[in-house]
């Protein structure tokens, strides 16, 4: 437990301003050498398998350190961990910058990539320390800013390779990297809601393996060969390591990924989405560059040089911008979950309309800016459906998760560009170059990925844990938030799993929630010390609800739940006898074993009640009589009777 001195409030528009300049250079770290990979490897003597290297190393970088710096800044402090990513990225560009060979310029953009986890960081910060009000712009800004860095980092790439030495890319985002950690450590408050515990080392590690395999195979398939043993064999590495990491995660009292959250259909829900959401934001930039930039001679493309490129792309980046406030209050006025159907909607459409207008230059441009209109109202909704589904004290790991998987839809995007675009081709002087029904595909592709996105979002608009109630962080500024840590006990002392402990105040308003860990420890933010309803509830047990007094520096009580569901009932014969040491089976209606147990000698049977759901309750009796029976098991205790040797046992009643 860590609390932290009260410090004057620093403005939300300053707060606001800082983390989304923060995010801006990061995306311009990612973007400012992309333009650049056709001639680095004149450039550095190299080849261009080798060169794109230098992609792949922040791609995996990224992902690798995306849930690890996420799950840190939510245990050691949200700023402190932004300046770390700050600096380790700041690193990387000045390595860059005196770097001549290949494998320094390879770490230099790894480096880099670590910086792409201060995004979801900055979203935690935002709703610790803005009032309610202020989160939704925030949030939509700082998920703008990935689309506004590549945006004004397409032309300032043009601009440094007609003027500058290609150095220059790394001294301007290592210059400007330096000046973003003094504003951070000087402007932005550290922010009190911390959770404890150590560090997951064995789940980072084997997160980050995984991940590395199955990006590897995304972004080198084209390069290997999809089908060859390098790209299967890294998927197939790649899932068996998840298979592994998993169960692992669920043992763990401090997971770096807290799985049972993850596992929520609300937040499940919205994971999904991003990954469709990323790759049809991510087909818009490549596609549309592509019909900017490839030869006029296709008759397709305008030919433009990478400049010129960069200047008809900076409409697309400005819509991101522009529509920051549009989405904030769309946001606040139909929910995120409407804005963000409503934005899949429009990209979806627009995609379609590009498939038939994509002729002239203006309607590349205008497709290309209503996409990014559509995606910016996606983008703004997704962090605070996120933040509206998972406790306080998992903001920015819940967010790393989402970025992380919003990259991988990027990177699938980037993966079926590249297998489309080299499998349909047509050779000009002697270039190979796609043909135009390859770039309507990716189209197509885009169009499916958006609508598939507005799809998941239907369910969404139904779903009480996306409203704002759900949002606590309350009307007030959380600056003064504290953790409080407890732990949920059976009446023998034995701690339960997987329970749910729910905060709010007497008047019934929502606060917080926390879910118990392998060792029945739970966390949860309160804005002070006060007394509070806590609601605990656990599958198979009796909830219990108590007012308690929370406050960080005092320690709270166990809490107790004392009675265990059970399931129950009473064994007869044709003539209403009870059945004696009757043997009883419990199974799913999937055929798994539930429970075995005995009658005693009133012919009663009681087993722990299981999870909500279908099952199949068989009777044997000493005298070779069977019965069976199905049980809808929802709730509380329920008592289920069945009568041995008549045809009516399949359809006795519940009493």
């Amino acid at each position: 437990m860590v609390v932290e001195p009260i410090r004057p409030r620093t403005s939300p528009a300053v707060i606001v301003a800082m983390l989304s300049c923060c995010g801006i250079v990061v995306s311009l770290q990612q973007t400012l050498l992309l333009p650049l990979l056709p001639d680095l490897p004149r450039l550095i003597g190299t080849s261009a398998d080798s060169a794109s290297w230098l992609v792949t190393a922040t791609l995996l970088s990224g992902a690798v350190a995306t849930p690890t710096i996420s799950r840190l800044a939510d245990m050691y402090g949200k700023r402190r961990m932004m300046v770390v990513a700050l600096g380790v990225a700041v690193l990387g560009s000045l390595l860059g910058a005196v770097s001549q060979a290949l494998p320094l310029l390879i770490g230099a953009r790894a480096l880099q990539g670590v910086g792409v986890a201060l995004i979801p960081v900055a979203i935690a910060i935002m709703r610790d320390e803005l009032p309610r009000d202020r989160v939704p712009l925030g949030v939509a800004l700082m998920s703008a800013t990935l689309a506004i860095g590549a945006g004004v980092g397409l032309p300032l790439s043009g601009l440094i390779v007609e003027h500058l030495d290609w150095h220059a890319s790394f001294w301007l985002t290592g210059a400007v990297g330096l000046a973003l950690i003094a504003g951070t450590l000087s402007l932005l408050p550290e922010s009190p809601v911390r959770t404890s515990g150590s560090f997951d080392l064995r789940g980072a590690v084997l997160l980050s393996a995984a991940l590395t395999a199955v990006l590897l195979a995304l972004s080198k398939g084209g390069q290997w060969g999809w089908t060859a043993a390098s790209t299967l064999g890294c998927l197939a590495g790649g899932a068996a390591v998840l298979a592994v990491w998993v169960p692992l995660e669920l043992r763990t009292p401090r997971p770096l990924v807290d799985v049972r959250v993850a596992a929520r259909r609300s937040v499940v829900l919205v994971n999904l989405a991003s990954v469709f959401a990323g790759f049809s934001m991510f087909a818009n930039m490549l596609v549309t560059t592509q019909l900017l930039q490839l030869p006029v001679e296709t008759g397709y493309s305008r030919g433009l040089d990478i400049l010129h490129t960069g200047l008809w792309m900076v409409p697309n980046a400005a819509a991101f911008g522009l529509m920051a406030p549009v989405s904030a209050w769309l946001i606040r006025r139909i929910g995120p979950q409407a804005t963000l159907v409503s934005g899949a909607l429009i990209m979806g459409v627009t995609y379609v309309w590009r498939v038939f207008y994509s002729a002239d230059l203006a309607q590349v441009v205008t497709g290309s800016v209503i996409v990014g209109v559509g995606t910016a109202m996606v983008y703004g909704a997704l962090p605070t459906l996120i933040m509206r589904a998972v406790p306080v004290t998992e903001t920015a790991s819940a967010n790393g998760l989402n970025v992380l998987l919003r990259s991988f839809g990027t990177s699938t995007a980037s993966a079926a560009t590249a297998a489309i675009t080299t499998a349909s081709t047509l050779t000009l002087a002697g270039r190979e170059v796609p043909t135009f029904d390859a770039l309507l595909l990716l189209f197509w592709l885009a169009a499916g990925s958006a609508l598939a996105t507005a799809l998941i979002g239907v369910p969404m608009l139904r779903m009480r844990e996306y409203a704002e109630a759900a949002d606590r962080s309350g009307s007030e500024n959380t600056t003064r938030a504290q953790i409080v840590q407890g732990q949920v006990l059976s009446l023998k002392g034995y701690p339960i799993r997987h329970a749910v402990v729910t905060v709010l105040t007497p008047d019934g308003r929502a606060v917080d929630w926390g879910q118990a860990d392998a060792e029945g420890r739970f966390a949860a933010a309160v804005p002070e010390p006060a007394d509070y309803l806590v609601v605990t509830s656990a599958d198979g047990w009796r909830p219990r609800s108590r007012m308690m007094t929370l406050d960080s520096a005092a320690p709270v009580p166990p809490i107790v739940l004392r009675e265990r569901l059970t399931l129950r009932g009473v064994i007869r014969d044709a003539e209403e006898r009870p059945v004696v040491d009757a043997l009883v089976v419990i199974t799913r209606t999937t055929g798994e074993l539930v429970a075995t147990v005995r009658t005693d000698h009133e012919g009663r049977y009681e087993v722990p009640r299981p999870a909500n759901g279908r099952y199949v309750l068989t009777v044997a009796g000493p005298d070779e009589a069977l019965g069976a029976r199905t049980l809808s098991v929802w709730e509380e205790a329920r008592d289920f009777d069945l009568r041995l040797g008549t045809p009516l046992a399949d359809a006795a009643e519940a009493t």
